[in-house]
C-alpha cells in the first residue's frame, strides 16, 4: 500500500504478517479493519463491543498509537481516537458508524476485493 511512510512501515509489515497468517489458516482473506487506539480509551472499548458481530467479516487489527514505532499515527490521531481504516483507507473516527461500515463491506464483497479465495 502506498500510504505507508516513515515509521508506518512497521505497520505495513505487521499488516502483511497478519494477512499471511490469515491466508495460511483459512485460505480466505477478510478485509482488515484497523483500530487506532491507546490505553485507556473508553470510546475504543465501546467500539470493540459494537464491532463484535463483525468478527467473521473483518480482521480487527489494533494499533496502539502511543508505542514509539507508531509515533506518526500518534501525531495524526492523538485527539481523534478511535480512528478506523478499512484495508488501509480512512473509514471513520470518534464512534463506529455501522451504516458506513456495512456499506463499505458490501461494496468490497460485491467487487470481490473484500474477500479473496486462494486456489485449491
Amino acid at each position: 500500500m502506498l500510504w505507508f511512510q516513515g515509521n508506518s512501515v512497521h505497520l505495513a509489515k505487521y499488516s502483511l504478517q497478519l494477512l499471511m497468517r490469515n491466508l495460511s489458516a483459512s485460505k480466505t482473506i477478510l478485509p482488515v479493519l484497523t483500530l487506532f487506539t491507546k490505553d485507556p480509551c473508553p470510546l475504543c472499548d465501546e467500539a470493540k463491543e459494537i464491532l463484535e458481530p463483525y468478527k467473521n467479516r473483518v480482521i480487527l487489527q489494533e494499533v496502539d498509537i502511543t508505542l514509539p514505532e507508531n509515533s506518526a499515527w500518534y501525531e495524526r490521531y492523538k485527539f481523534d481516537i478511535p480512528v478506523f481504516h478499512l484495508n488501509g483507507q480512512f473509514l471513520m473516527m470518534h464512534r463506529v458508524d455501522i451504516s458506513k461500515l456495512e456499506k463499505q463491506l458490501q461494496k468490497l464483497e460485491q467487487q470481490g476485493a473484500g474477500c479473496w479465495r486462494m486456489p485449491s
